[in-house]
């Protein structure tokens, strides 16, 4: 179990991970977005991913 005094926070110095997406277009399922660190090697993106669908998404403006 991580608590979050086991996170190490970001360094100032260090440039902020880039993000990329690809949307999986699903037949018999509703389509997801992929999202993943854009310079991640092969193997690190068997893991290092989120997923989401249609209903996780909302309107920035509702979140503010």
């Amino acid at each position: 179990m991580t608590s979050n005094t086991d996170i190490t926070p970001p360094v100032a110095d260090e440039p902020p991970i880039e993000l990329d997406h690809v949307t999986v277009e699903n037949d018999d399922a509703p389509n997801e977005c992929a999202i993943f660190p854009r310079e991640a090697p092969e193997e690190q993106l068997m893991t290092a991913w989120i997923s989401a669908q249609d209903e996780s998404f909302v309107a920035l403006e509702a979140m503010r």
